[in-house]
Parts: C-alpha cells; structure tokens; sequence
C-alpha cells in the first residue's frame, strides 16, 4: 500500500477504487461472462460500444491483452504494422505482438505524437517493390512519450483514408476528448478497433474495454481466450467501470490542470527539456533529464514518487488520488533539485 503523505505521480494506474466503486462492485449483479452471462459486464460492454459510436465492445483485463487482440484480429502472421516507433505497442509490451500476432512492426517517428503521413505512404508502396506487406496501422491517442498529446484529428482522418484496418490504442482516449472537446466517438470513427483502460484515468481498479465492428465480435472473444482474458463472473470489475464512465470522466479537467502546472514547473527548472514543448494538455508530463535515477531518489527523499519511460526521460502522471497540495509539495521538491 503506498505510505500516507506520499504523493505518487509514477502512473495513473495507482489509483485506489472509489467508495462508489467499491459499492458498486459489492453489489453488482454477477454471471459466466465465459457462457456470456454476466449481466453488468454485458452492460458495460454495451455502454462503452454505445459511447465510442461501434457496434460490439469486449471487457478485458488490459489495456495490453486489448492491444494484442485487435492487432490479431486486423493484421496477417508475416506482415508489417505500421506505427510509432515510441509506442506503447512496440516497446512497452514485451515484444507481445512478434509472438502472439506473428507480425512485425515498420516503425516511423512519432515526435510529439504526430505520425508522418508521407513515411507511412511509402511503407504501404513498399511491397510494391518487394518490401513486407502492411497488414494494418495502429495509432496511440494519446500519445504517452511526448507528454499525454491527443493525436489530431485530421491526421487520423487521413490515415483511416489510406483504407488499411487502423488499431487505435486509446488507453487514455477520454484525456483526449476532454482535452480537445472532440467526443470520443468522432475520434473512434476513425479507427477499426478503439481499445480504452478503464484502470488510467478514469480510476477503475482493473480493466480495458475493447470496441469494434460485429463482424470482428467472435473472433475476439476467441482471441481473449487465447490470452488467457476469459474471465467468469467478472461483473464486480465490470461494475466498477460503469462508475468510472459515469463519475470519473468529466473531472479529468481537474488532473490536466495540475500537469500544467508541473510542465511550468519542470520547464522553469529544465528549460528546454520537456519531451514535447507545444504539446502535452493532458495528464502526463515527460521531460530529459541527464540523471534520472538521482533526480528521482531526490524525489522520494521528498516523499514525491516519479517514473521513467525511456533512456533518460522522466515521465509525471497526474491523476484522481493527487490533489492541489500533492501537486504544490511535487514542484516544490522538483524546484530544490541541485541535480
């Protein structure tokens, strides 16, 4: 259990469960979700489809076995997926797709989280000219590495034209939405499958939920249980995610305001330093930093816990269970660092 008085920015996966979520889940209504018995894990499943503007959804543990799913289902063994080369997909999934989807990833740069058209056009010509075929193109909304930036619209518009199965890994697709005002159906429009974790942002204690077209439904369930995801009478998770859609969306405006203030913060300490200047918006700041582990022992020293995502970058999640005075104690620690 985290100790009392630390204020923990590692991830917004360390969230504790609400006192409605936890009624919810003691009182929810349960069955087989294996037989497809589970009435709250039906009505989850149901709602989120609604939400996201797709006619099926499936409830699963994580936002990864989601990920590994739709890349089965829309790509072929010994083709290419197209996507960024910092992705969550490619580098923090334990190579998953080399040995679950039998695909390989082409990847291009994702700087500040926006994938160059041109370069994912010449991927597709490529086999052409004797290159690997590419099967399918994911994009990550939003993008994790450069701060929490949602992707745009328009760019992802015209990468679902490009007419190849599109993966949107949206494991923070409501920080987009209510960073952007864009709902989360018209950015789901845009893709074949939306994957969202329930666990991030919106606080759940477990679960993503994975939308998409019917014709891909079954194949799906099949896919989870491949992985391993089949649950049974997984409605006490369920249940606590239909809190999360109804109470924890809206205040996300409370967790982006306070990673503005410790992107102003770590700026004015490291000029130059953030991961990606003009974007960010959302609920993670990441930023360069030359000694990442003595900066983030300096933190601890001040109770202050913080993470890293790659060589030499520092990531900061804002989130439910960090309030104003955890995020003043935060900037505080980080404007005394002499490192």
């Amino acid at each position: 259990m985290r100790a009392a008085g630390v204020v923990d920015l590692r991830s917004d996966t360390v969230t504790q469960p609400t006192a409605a979520m936890r009624q919810a889940m003691a009182d929810a209504e349960v069955g087989d979700d294996g037989y497809g018995e589970d009435p709250t894990v039906v009505r989850l499943e149901e709602r989120f489809a609604s939400l996201l503007g797709k006619q099926e959804a499936l409830f699963v543990p994580s936002g990864t076995m989601a990920n590994q799913i739709a890349l089965a289902l829309l790509s072929r063994p010994g083709t290419n997926v197209v996507v960024g080369w910092r992705a969550h997909v490619v580098n923090h999934e334990e190579g998953a797709s080399a040995r679950n989807a039998l695909i390989q990833f082409v990847t291009v740069d994702d700087t500040n989280g926006r994938l160059p058209l041109d370069d994912i056009q010449w991927a597709i010509e490529a086999a052409q000219h004797h290159h690997v075929e590419v099967s399918a193109i994911s994009v990550e909304n939003t993008h994790m590495v450069s701060g929490g930036t949602p992707m745009a619209l328009d760019l992802l518009r015209d990468i679902a034209a490009l007419r190849l199965p599109v993966h949107m890994d949206g494991a923070r697709l409501f920080n987009a939405s209510v960073a952007s005002g864009i709902a989360p159906a018209v950015y789901a429009a845009t893709a074949t499958t939306v994957m969202v974790c329930l666990s991030k942002g919106l606080g759940a204690p477990v679960g993503s939920v994975l939308a998409m077209p019917t014709a891909l439904a079954d194949r799906a369930r099949v896919e989870r249980k491949r992985l391993g995801g089949a649950m049974r009478q997984a409605g006490v998770l369920a249940a606590a995610g239909l809190v999360a859609l109804d109470t924890m969306v809206e205040r996300l405006v409370d967790d982006h305001r306070r990673a503005a203030r410790l992107r102003a913060a770590v700026e004015e300490r490291w000029p130059d330093s953030l991961a990606d200047p003009e974007g960010g918006g959302t609920n993670i700041v990441c930023f360069d930093h030359s000694d990442p582990s003595q900066l983030l022992h300096h933190l601890q020293q001040h109770d202050v816990l913080a993470g890293t995502v790659a060589p030499g970058t520092v990531r900061l999640v804002t989130h439910c269970d960090v309030d104003d005075d955890g995020i003043e104690r935060a900037i505080a620690a980080l404007r005394s660092s002499t490192i």
